[in-house]
Order: structure tokens, then C-alpha cells, then sequence
């Protein structure tokens, strides 16, 4: 009998799941097909660009389709045509309705960016960040039709380090994901895999960033803050405000210190960093941008001719 290889489709978006497809091309480079959110206008000029992951699809010659939704019965029977086995979720965008669930032989299989039911939902790394997670990991899920409710395929962990953004953790996740995946892919395909349903226990939503959520409120702690910060990188980048200017944070951290200043006032500049009062203990910023300008150290800023930051200053969480 001659051996046929699984016939996989592959559904994503963003540079997250460009990476888990990218390792899926390596060791099962015949993809039937590849969805993604249609291109979408980008940057001053608005120019339509392509998905990271259509751009990828289309390196390898993989057929890309791109419906709006999948309401319009054309874009379930294009599916259809294509007989999966399996279906490959990673940050599509789009839900998926039983009519899609049920196509692929094998179901839809989901990479979800949290060990669950903890987190679910549409930014998982972010909210473990803000929350102070010290721990995250990655779910092989099979999906249903809830909010990332469906059954447990396989997990593995991971340590958040100090320093963790969410840039930084979903690249680490991301290799994580497609490597669990790899492992896990032929266990599911000769059906010799457990599914655990999940528990209803310790549930967590990971709801959809705001760019309001960047502003910070310097009554907080310097470690609920500096988690803040680490959270909103690289979107939508933690920000205050001094006088009229809305300051961007790219870089922060808690000092095991206390100061008698108000919230928000500038308590020292160094090379090092500016400190700032906080509800609790000091913030140093280590990362700042300007309205218009670049991402500087603060030892680039005390370079300038006129730097904007010294001791007394009070940054708000309005203008001023």
C-alpha cells in the first residue's frame, strides 16, 4: 500500500504563526493550503500588505486563501475541496464555525500561547505579563466552537524570565508551539492521542489589548508597573504623560527602594536611568521616546543639549 501523507492546512496571521509555519514547512512541506486574514492597508501610505504568514505560504508555493469570514458557503465548500486531515490554528483571527470544525478528518487543532483554561482568549502573553505570571506555557487544544474551551492534546511550561516582554515571550513560545507540535503530530494522526477535557476550575480570560492600557497609573507599585510595561512591548507601549507630551516606556524595572516624593515625580537621573516615585518603591526607566523621535536610552537623553528629565519633575497620567 502506498504510503499518502497527511494533507494539512494551515490557518494564521501574524509573524507568531509564520514561525510555527515555518517549522511545519520543514517537516511536512506538501501543505494543501494556507489561510490568512486578507491583506490589509499598512503604515502612513497605507499600502495593502500581505499577512507574515501569506508572504511565507507564498515562498513555498503553498495555495493562499483569505476569505472575509466563513458565513458565505463558497468559502466552506473551498475548504472542503481541498479534503484536510487537519487543520493547524495558530492566531488566525478569525472564529471558526462548526461547518469549518468539522471538515478536516482529524478536526481543527489549536496553538494557544497559555498553559489552559488559564488565559483564553485573544492576548494570552500580555495578561500573563500584566498579572505577574511566573509562569506560562504553550496548549495543543483540539478546537470546538467556545473560546478556546476545547479539549487538551498536550502542554509544556515555561519559565517567564525577569526581563520577559511580550516581544521576547511570544518568540519563545512561538518555537515552543512548533516544537510541541512536531512531537505531538504523529500521535494525532494515528489517533493514539489523549484528550483532556478542561478543567472548569482556575479559568482566566485574556481579553483584547486597548491602547488606553498603556497609560500608567504611577499610584501603583513599581512591580505592578514595570510588569505593565514589559506587558505593552511591543503594543501598545506603556506611555505617561510630562506637560503636554505623551512619553513612551519601552524599558523599566523596580528598585528595591522606597522615596518620600510624590507618585510620579522624578527622584534621580543617571546614566543608569531615571528613577521615579511610585505608590510603592522606585521605577527606573531605562528606555524612553519622544513624541517624533527614536527609542533613546536615558544616558542618550542626558547627551542632548536640553534634556526634559531631571529630579522634581512630575510626570502625569494626564496632559498637563
Amino acid at each position: 500500500m502506498v504510503y499518502q501523507p497527511p494533507r494539512l492546512v494551515f490557518a494564521g496571521t501574524p509573524e507568531i504563526a509564520a514561525m510555527v509555519l515555518q517549522t511545519l514547512c520543514d517537516h511536512y512541506p506538501a501543505l494543501v493550503g494556507v489561510y490568512t486574514q486578507p491583506d490589509k492597508p499598512v503604515g502612513r501610505g497605507q499600502k495593502l500588505t500581505a499577512s507574515p504568514v501569506k508572504q511565507l505560504a507564498e515562498q513555498y508555493h503553498i495555495p493562499v486563501y483569505q476569505p472575509m469570514n466563513f458565513k458565505d458557503p463558497s468559502a466552506v465548500a473551498e475548504l472542503a475541496a481541498l479534503q484536510p486531515d487537519l487543520m493547524i490554528v495558530v492566531a488566525y483571527g478569525l472564529l471558526l464555525p462548526a461547518s469549518i470544525l468539522t471538515i478536516p478528518r482529524l478536526g481543527c487543532l489549536n496553538i494557544h500561547t497559555s498553559l489552559l483554561p488559564r488565559w483564553r482568549g485573544a492576548a494570552p502573553i500580555a495578561r500573563a505579563l500584566l498579572a505577574g505570571d511566573k509562569q506560562t506555557g504553550v496548549t495543543l487544544m483540539q478546537m470546538d466552537e467556545g473560546l478556546d474551551t476545547g479539549a487538551i492534546l498536550a502542554q509544556t511550561p515555561y519559565i517567564i524570565q525577569p526581563a520577559e516582554t511580550t516581544a521576547s515571550l511570544t518568540l519563545a513560545l512561538a518555537q515552543q508551539g512548533a516544537k510541541l507540535l512536531i512531537e505531538t503530530l504523529p500521535a494525532i494522526f494515528n489517533q493514539q492521542i489523549t484528550k483532556t477535557p478542561q478543567s472548569s476550575q482556575c479559568v482566566t480570560y485574556a481579553h483584547k489589548l486597548q491602547k488606553a492600557d498603556g497609560l500608567l497609573n504611577w499610584q501603583l507599585s513599581a512591580d505592578e508597573l514595570a510588569c505593565q510595561i514589559r506587558a505593552l512591548n511591543p503594543w501598545p507601549v506603556a506611555f505617561t504623560y510630562l506637560q503636554q507630551e505623551a512619553i513612551r516606556i519601552w524599558q523599566a524595572h523596580a528598585l528595591p527602594m522606597a522615596s518620600d516624593k510624590a507618585a510620579g515625580t522624578i527622584v534621580n537621573v543617571s546614566k543608569a536611568g531615571c528613577d521615579v516615585a511610585c505608590g510603592t518603591q522606585l521605577l527606573r526607566l531605562e528606555k524612553l521616546q519622544f513624541p517624533g523621535g527614536k527609542i533613546l536610552s536615558i544616558a542618550e537623553i542626558l547627551n542632548k543639549n536640553k534634556c526634559p528629565l531631571s529630579p522634581g519633575i512630575v510626570f502625569k497620567d494626564v496632559p498637563s
